[in-house]
């Protein structure tokens, strides 16, 4: 086919969206300018980052190339399994076992000849700050909290108030069964994904004394292998949810465990649900979902109307209504905000207690934290031998450690950011 008529088929297929980009409308931004330049850069200038190809990143991927993006990245760390397909729908059977993002990459550009789509097989934390920085935006349709979390943090952490270049928009999807949400995020300007952490469900915990003694879920057993034996057989090493090796030696374990107390529904995809905080998704909301992100993608990219300020909600377990509203930036955000967290805590509180307070609270939800002051390390989680050596700190009161109160910098290798605590005591 010759290029003219590659153009020529170009330009039909965008028939409709160039019906929105040759003239303003009502909604238009006031930076908005109609015609050929904005089309030229949506088409050959923007560059896109998609993170997660499962089931928003599908949906995403082939609205973005139908919306007339051209140049598009995905990262996914994951392989597809067979439960994937009733949703995920760029996969086949025959891509069973195959890296999402791959073969997500190779169906879209097939499909939609002219898009470029560039994979990457691996973890969104392989990247460093200038792969990050060549996107106009990025996109997320993952399925993990803390995933979202770093890189809510790590585009904070880019911005660069003398290069208005370095602000990269996230637009951030995510769905539960029926229900939804979309928003746009704005790095240090508007709200972050941290700043709203209060309003995610609090992950499911386990009494240990049950998951050790008394099993009686499918949950109790992925638990068991989770948080009592991966330490008693590998020791320091840390897990790595994100690893299939990992996954699947947790997964073994907990089948063993529970075909010994006759527990049905241990499964790969309820082992890395557990692990991971991973809520089962509907095709039909995350079809709804992805286009909202794909629709506030479109508006940022040519300023074709007004972005969303900043949070989308759908609601579809009684009805169906949405709403949409502005989440407030949080002056103590500790990705965003300036300010130290104020906590006033009892005098006799001890430093364990204070460390099961902060994975406890909604508004922190910090897994293994590593605790110090400017003077002191209070208590660090490795490498073993400085854990081993503040060990006895955990047991201490808090008004012994820091008399007088003062601050406190929490740090955990799962994010790339600390926490200051302004602590006071009653």
């Amino acid at each position: 086919m010759s290029t003219s008529q590659d153009a020529n088929d170009w330009e039909g297929r965008y028939y409709h969206i160039d019906q929105i980009l040759d003239a303003p409308g009502p909604r238009t931004d006031e930076g908005f300018m109609a015609g050929d330049g904005v089309k030229d850069f949506l088409r050959n200038q923007a560059k896109i980052l998609v993170i997660g190809a499962g089931g928003l990143g599908c949906e995403i991927l082939a609205n973005l190339a139908l919306t007339g993006f051209k140049d598009i990245h995905v990262i996914d760390m994951d392989t597809i399994d067979i439960s994937n397909l009733n949703r995920q729908f760029l996969f086949r059977p025959k891509d069973v076992g195959k890296s999402k993002a791959i073969v997500a990459a190779e169906f879209i550009m097939n499909r939609v000849p002219g898009v470029k789509v560039t994979p990457y097989f691996g973890k969104i934390q392989d990247k460093d700050d200038n792969y990050y920085l060549q996107f106009n935006l990025v996109i997320c349709g993952l399925d993990s909290v803390e995933a979202r979390r770093w890189i809510n943090a790590t585009l904070v952490n880019l911005v660069d108030p003398e290069n208005p270049e370095s602000l990269k928009p996230l637009i951030d999807g995510g769905t539960e069964g029926f229900k939804g949400q979309a928003r746009v995020i704005l790095p240090t300007i508007t709200s972050c994904y941290e700043c709203s952490l209060e309003m995610l469900n609090k992950p499911t915990a386990f009494p240990i004394c049950t998951i050790a003694n008394t099993p009686r879920l499918p949950e109790h057993c992925i638990e068991w292998a989770s948080v009592l034996e991966w330490p008693r057989i590998h020791g320091d090493k840390k897990m790595d949810t994100d690893n299939p090796d990992d996954i699947s030696w947790l997964y073994n374990v907990a089948a063993a465990r529970a075909k010994e107390f006759n527990i049905e529904g241990v499964t790969w995809s309820l082992t890395q649900g557990v692990v991971k905080n991973i809520i089962p998704a509907i095709a039909s909301t995350n079809a709804i979902i992805a286009a909202s992100c794909c629709n506030e993608a479109f508006k940022i990219a040519t300023s074709s109307a007004a972005y969303l300020n900043n949070y989308f909600m759908l609601i579809g377990t009684e009805g169906v209504y949405s709403y949409t509203f502005e989440h407030e930036k949080k002056s103590n955000c500790p990705v965003c905000g300036g300010d130290s967290l104020p906590l006033t805590i009892n005098p006799e509180t001890t430093l364990e207690e204070l460390i099961e307070m902060l994975t406890e609270r909604q508004d922190i939800q910090i897994k293994n934290p590593s605790l110090s002051t400017a003077s002191k390390q209070l208590y660090l989680r490795a490498p073993p031998q400085l854990e081993e050596a503040t060990r006895p700190n955990l047991a201490k009161k808090m008004s012994e450690l820091i008399p007088g109160g003062g601050d406190v910098v929490v740090t955990a290798g799962t994010l790339p950011f600390n926490l200051s605590l302004d602590i006071s005591f009653k």
